[in-house]
């Protein structure tokens, strides 16, 4: 896997997605550009995780269309859209071993061939987990397990990979290593990234543009360095604040 991967289009298109959860209304029309990092963040409940969970396939907008490329993909089940998806408590089965965990990011079923599980051992070499194909997670650290998630979207080998909050239960020297391997493999992949993240410091080191979202909208798309200096929206100087502050100097 040391060879950038050849990707399709991977542009998101939201037209006019509208969503309503209990008293909450939700609307974002805007395009994602393929092939690059971009950041997703905002206040708590400002719409960051139902962002991610309407282009994942978990939840339905009532009104508007979903595109990824030229495929609408509105109508999809998760299993069918895609994306490979990597979560903050990093999915992996108790009783399962790494390579069995990673495997089903293959075929749920299981059903693997010798050139599957020879690429379930070169996702855990890439991620620094050789050798660790019959460890179950409950040995692992919180980096490990994450790096596990990270090897599992690897196999997947689909042009889209949505983070939500992926680094927000690491101390701060993992959440560094941690980042550093994103860029790394995303420099392999070239996947479109889309990462659920409130601390500025992810967008700092990851993105290259962000999506800050404020009360269910996107309020400001712009290059990290623009959303870094605070210009914009009242609420994006309110979120960055001392962040902000210390920056200028």
């Amino acid at each position: 896997m040391s060879e950038t991967a050849t990707i399709p289009d991977a542009a998101i298109v939201l037209d006019t997605v509208q969503l309503r959860l209990g008293n909450q209304s939700f609307e974002f029309n805007d395009q994602i550009a393929s092939g690059k990092i971009t950041a997703i963040t905002g206040m708590s409940g400002s719409g960051k995780s139902t962002l991610l969970n309407l282009i994942a396939g978990f939840e339905t907008p009532d009104q508007g269309r979903i595109r990824i490329g030229s495929e609408d993909i509105t109508d999809l089940p998760p299993a069918k859209r895609p994306v490979s998806l990597v979560f903050q408590d990093h999915n992996l089965f108790a009783h399962l071993d790494l390579a069995t965990n990673i495997g089903l990011g293959i075929d749920p079923s299981l059903r693997l061939g010798a050139a599957d599980r020879l690429a379930v051992s070169q996702a855990l070499k890439r991620v620094g987990l050789g050798g660790y194909d019959r460890r179950k997670p409950a040995t692992l650290s919180g980096g490990e397990k994450q790096r596990a998630a990270f090897a599992r979207a690897l196999v997947r080998r689909k042009p889209v990979l949505l983070l939500d909050e992926p680094f927000a239960a690491l101390d701060p020297g993992l959440r560094a290593s941690m980042a550093d391997l994103l860029l790394d493999l995303h420099r392999e992949t070239g996947q479109s990234v889309l990462i659920v993240s409130h601390d500025p410091q992810d967008v700092r080191r990851l993105a290259d543009d962000v999506l800050f979202l404020d009360q269910g909208r996107i309020s400001l798309h712009c290059d990290a360095k623009t959303f870094l200096s605070g210009e914009g929206p009242a609420a994006l100087k309110t979120f960055l604040g001392p962040f902000h502050d210390r920056d200028r100097f």
